[in-house]
């Protein structure tokens, strides 16, 4: 056996030398190269469903451009217009240099951020953002206004069609930027208008007095990092939001009354970094550092840390991001050469805290009452989360709820971004979904029955109940968020009454306890279709009413229709077409205009007459509909 395995690996190896040759070797421009791997560009491409799909990065990477001109002083406003799938953002600071317009959206490793004089702090470093922009769209425009004058280039698809200058006396300068991503590329994307003002946001919190102006909606701020805490904070504080600037660091921070673990909002440079970094490690390390000292008392981190809500901002000389998307910070390093960003962190938070701690003795009264109440409730927690532990780790290695994938997000493989765990009703849909999925990035865990009314219950539930124990050790979230095994949260529930009801008190266990998975936009539902309309040559799957008319429409109304009354009706065949390239995910987005402790209080409360009331006055009746066959 040994000698045959032997022949046959010399046997392959001689024929794939063979096939390695120099008609092996290719070159790309630069619009191919992005083409064939947009992924390492722009991370994941995506529909629109997901805050950080691919068409939502295009629009930062343009508007990156128009608030590095803010900065450094040119420009006080942005206009940003979207109709249907059409972007158009205009900036008013000095405009591309005429005669490098093309160069700059065209070449890469092209443009002014290299010269740390010119753009001292700025976010677009490596000449790439605008390019992929470029290269990514079906028609891409981009006009600069100087003094009077102005030239336009135009591409398709990355190449040029159009170089044409043009007389605009009395315009004032700036940089104008219109594209339509590629529907080839962003297949039946939609851009959702939450995730677009929440970008803007967070651009408009870091840059004071800078008008953000979307379709016409003015978005601004004037309070920094204090407005933002007080947009995201839904249901109250123990103390009043500390904040602070220095040079080049701001921050923001406080407790919130009901909340578990620790939320943080963390920005290099005006670029959101969702995935942290080295500049959230130091922050974090600061906060303990920083109140042990003051206190005089070795807490414990946990202790200080839990239900802490905070937003920092750093501004650092050509950072080093660990991707193009810059969502986490490798730098070690303030500037070359220059201080590290932990020394930094830790010297000037440390002496603005200590400062307003001793100025404020109420709020560090406040502050200590926080983490000794925390340090009992871990104390009395401390059993209760060993014994659940032993229970988890002695049912992952029998655990039949959880089918599990090969690729997760808390890696650096390259899907790592499609990472999927599906939650799921009952065996049946499970086993429909596990046949049918991506055993490389999609992973299933089964409930069995109805999982508990988690509302108004303490963290102690998530512990002492089994499911939800064994989801939070799936999830890989008992500490913290920076191992989330999974991107996407999905729960795939059937469309019916029972379903609905699984449906909320999953979304209540997340709300309750995770809300920070919510707000990421971690969790998702996924939609499955009603209806399946066929004839001998066509099969059109329906989500909608509307579309089993549309689809009655195009076939005929001979068609054989069926009627899916639950995920498990759907053969694994067929349903690999949900849970693919078609897949069609809802997000779950928090309204900012209900807190999540009214929401949940309303629909999963004891309020039962308020409650009947509501569904009374919003019931909709509809009549049977007869189908002609």
């Amino acid at each position: 056996m040994v000698i045959s395995k032997g022949l046959f690996l010399q046997k392959s190896e001689k024929t794939m030398s063979a096939q390695y040759n120099e008609d092996s070797i290719k070159t790309l421009d630069w619009k191919d190269h992005i083409r064939l791997r947009p992924g390492m560009y722009i991370g994941k491409l995506g529909d629109g469903a997901s805050a950080d799909d691919g068409i939502y990065v295009l629009i930062k990477e343009v508007i990156d451009n128009s608030i590095d001109e803010f900065v450094m002083g040119f420009g006080k406003h942005i206009d940003i217009s979207i109709h249907e799938k059409e972007v158009t953002v205009r900036d008013f600071g000095r405009g591309i240099p005429l005669g490098s317009l093309a160069a700059c959206v065209s070449q890469i490793n092209t443009g002014a951020k290299y010269d740390s004089k010119v753009f001292k702090k700025s976010v677009g470093l490596n000449g790439v953002g605008t390019k992929a922009v470029n290269a990514l769209s079906s028609n891409f425009v981009a006009q600069s206004i100087r003094d009077g004058k102005s030239k336009v280039v135009e591409y398709s698809y990355g190449k040029q069609v159009r170089d044409e200058d043009i007389d605009v006396e009395g315009e004032p300068n700036g940089t104008i930027i219109t594209f339509t991503p590629d529907p080839e590329v962003f297949v039946g994307f939609q851009f959702r208008s939450e995730y677009i003002e929440r970008l803007l946001w967070n651009y408009a919190f870091l840059n004071r007095n800078l008008a953000l102006v979307l379709n016409g909606k003015r978005i601004v701020s004037k309070n920094g990092l204090l407005d933002l805490l007080e947009r995201n904070i839904d249901d109250g504080i123990l103390y009043p939001i500390i904040h602070m600037e220095d040079d080049d660091f701001e921050f923001a921070f406080t407790h919130a009354s009901k909340k578990y673990g620790e939320e943080y909002y963390s920005f290099v440079n005006g670029q959101h970094t969702t995935q942290g970094g080295t500049h959230q490690a130091a922050f974090r390390e600061a906060i303990v550092k920083t109140l042990r000292d003051f206190f005089k008392k070795d807490f414990d981190a946990s202790d200080i840390r839990t239900s802490i809500v905070a937003a920092f901002s750093i501004k650092i000389q050509e950072p080093v991001f660990e991707s193009q998307t810059k969502t986490k910070l490798g730098s070690q390093h303030m500037e070359p050469g220059g201080q590290t960003v932990r020394g930094y962190i830790n010297d000037n938070f440390g002496r603005n805290l200590d400062n307003y701690l001793h100025k404020n003795p109420e709020v560090a009264e406040s502050i200590r009452r926080k983490i000794i109440q925390s340090e009992k409730e871990r104390k009395d927690m401390a059993g209760i989360k060993k014994l659940a532990r032993e229970s988890a780790k002695k049912a992952s290695l029998h655990n039949k709820k959880l089918r599990d994938c090969r690729v997760h997000y808390n890696t650096n493989k390259e899907q790592r971004l499609e990472s999927t765990l599906f939650i799921t009703e009952g065996d049946s849909a499970s086993g429909s979904i596990t046949k049918s999925r991506n055993v490389n990035t999609q992973a299933v865990f089964s409930l069995k029955g109805k999982p508990l009314n988690s509302y108004g219950l303490s963290k102690k539930v998530v512990y002492t109940n089994e499911e939800f124990n064994l989801l939070q050790t799936a999830l890989n979230i008992e500490e913290d968020f920076d191992n989330l095994r999974y991107n996407n949260i999905v729960i795939a529930t059937d469309a019916d009454v029972d379903g609905m009801h699984i449906r909320l008190l999953l979304l209540t266990f997340f709300l309750q306890f995770y809300p920070e998975l919510v707000k990421a936009g971690h969790v998702y539902i996924l939609q499955t279709p009603l209806y399946r309309v066929r004839n001998k040559k066509k099969t059109i799957y329906c989500y909608s009413e509307e579309e089993r008319i549309e689809a009655l429409g195009e076939i005929g109304k001979a068609a054989e229709i069926t009627r899916f009354k639950g995920l498990g009706e759907i053969s694994p065949d067929e349903f690999k077409h949900f849970i693919g390239e078609s897949i069609r995910l809802d997000p779950v987005i928090l309204n900012k205009e209900s807190g999540i402790e009214k929401v949940l209080s309303f629909y999963m409360g004891k309020n039962t007459p308020t409650r009947q009331e509501f569904i009374i006055d919003n019931l909709r009746v509809e009549e049977d509909l007869i189908l002609e066959n």
